[in-house]
């Protein structure tokens, strides 16, 4: 059969600074786990446009929340044409009878065990409505990705690991890749590497600070590989194990992404981030940058905890802390979280509508401030942490680093600082109300 793979995107307004976005790795994922005698095309509408007029057999769609809507018009416009539509990924996942009304089947959490099926089932013409796994796959049997297809920046994604046993109020990955940590086997992922051309390659694991041991032995290996690596990491690992630190330097890892969400103790404690002391911060930041890393940190705003005061005192902690790159969001209650059937049930979600659902709009009554304090202070936050003096600053530091000429640094701390710039200001929060 001849099989697209579409992720949706609403309104792409595509730029140079879009190849230096985050790679999708979903679609190359369930192209390698697709028996070789089927055809697979990929197209990720941040980067290629879709033509309806191609005649194929079949068209799956991996969606989040924020894109399901542009999702299901992708989905609509196949079908009038008589092409069967599948989709997969968190949101059909987490609301798989909603998305049943613009889809043949389902396929509702992991794909290793029914994606096969399903492909089987469609041949024989007796396709089931929904494709749900039993049981989780087990690290040994989750074949490599496929990294001849699909890759549009500058950098690739590769997956080491599934599953979180942190479980954040706030985040739905527990629904779809279970709690019990699954490190595929290290030479597994050594091959897999091996096979990706980019020279930088970014982990989309929940965390590379979740078994520690197992991380280690991966990094030793891919110290031979002489690539450059962007992970997520936790608090409670990267402020104390020096010995992580050390082969993390030597594997080739340029950059941590942090997951800070507030500076209030209280909000990390409300929703269930174990592994988050707001005293271990700054230790964990400096040690990163002693070893020759950089960090990207992740901060959240609309906390029940967060007042009007919380803007200007995490302002201030951001750029006191010389963090090389942030990322900011607001509370957002995706379906399937803890939070928002707490929300829920306290009577404070105002919105379901799944165009709102980006990190860049209030759908939520906040506890101590309105939604429109909690809109104007996030932007007034991105605005100055994003101003053209502040990026120029921070290019300028990471240029003298470590009394070292980096240019690399500097470029890539600038253009980051300029993508984050227009996506924050120009598109995350442009058009709320």
């Amino acid at each position: 059969m001849d099989i697209l793979l579409v992720m949706p995107h609403p309104n792409p307004r595509r730029t140079i600074l879009d190849r230096f976005s985050y790679p999708a790795l979903t679609l190359q994922q369930i192209a390698g786990i697709t028996p070789p005698d089927h055809s697979v095309d990929i197209i990720d509408e941040r980067y290629r446009d879709i033509t309806f007029d191609e005649k194929y057999d079949l068209v799956g769609v991996s969606c989040l929340t924020y894109n399901s809507l542009r999702g299901y018009e992708v989905a609509d416009e196949f079908r009038k044409k008589g092409i069967p539509v599948v989709f997969g990924g968190y949101h059909a996942s987490i609301l798989p009878n909603e998305v049943k009304q613009h889809a043949d089947s389902v396929v509702i959490g992991e794909a290793e065990f029914t994606w096969p099926q399903l492909l089987k089932d469609l041949e024989k013409r007796e396709l089931k409505p929904f494709y749900r796994a039993d049981k989780l796959v087990e690290p040994e049997q989750i074949p490599p990705a496929r990294h001849d297809i699909g890759v549009y920046t500058y950098m690739e994604s590769i997956q080491a690991s599934r599953g979180c046993p942190t479980g954040c109020e706030f985040c739905a990955m527990q629904k779809v890749e279970g709690p019990r940590f699954r490190g595929r086997p290290v030479n597994n992922v050594i091959d897999e590497m091996k096979t990706i051309k980019s020279k930088t390659i970014f982990f989309a694991d929940a965390s590379l600070t979740i078994n520690p041991n197992y991380t280690k032995s991966l990094l030793r290996e891919m110290a031979h590989l002489n690539k450059k690596f962007h992970c997520f990491g936790n608090v409670n690992v990267l402020s104390r194990d020096d010995e992580f630190l050390k082969l993390a330097s030597e594997a080739g890892v340029e950059r941590w992404y942090v997951g800070i969400e507030s500076i209030t103790q209280e909000n990390i404690n409300l929703s269930g981030k174990g592994t988050n002391k707001v005293e271990n911060y700054i230790t964990a930041i400096e040690k990163i940058k002693d070893h020759g890393m950089a960090v990207t940190g992740f901060f959240m705003f609309g906390f029940d905890n967060d007042t009007i005061d919380a803007f200007n005192k995490t302002l201030k902690f951001m750029l006191d802390l010389d963090l090389d790159g942030i990322t900011f969001s607001i509370v957002t209650p995706y379906p399937g979280t803890r939070l928002a059937e707490r929300l829920e049930n306290e009577g404070r979600i105002t919105s379901r509508d799944w165009s709102r659902y980006t990190e860049g709009y209030v759908n939520f009554k906040p506890k101590q401030m309105t939604e429109k304090e909690l809109f104007d202070g996030i932007r007034k936050v991105m605005s100055e942490y994003f101003s053209y003096r502040n990026i120029a600053k921070r290019g300028f530091s990471g240029l003298t680093a470590n009394n070292n000429i980096n240019l690399n640094h500097f470029i890539e701390s600038v253009i980051g600082d300029l993508f984050n710039r227009r996506f924050y200001l120009q598109d995350k929060l442009s058009t709320h109300n």
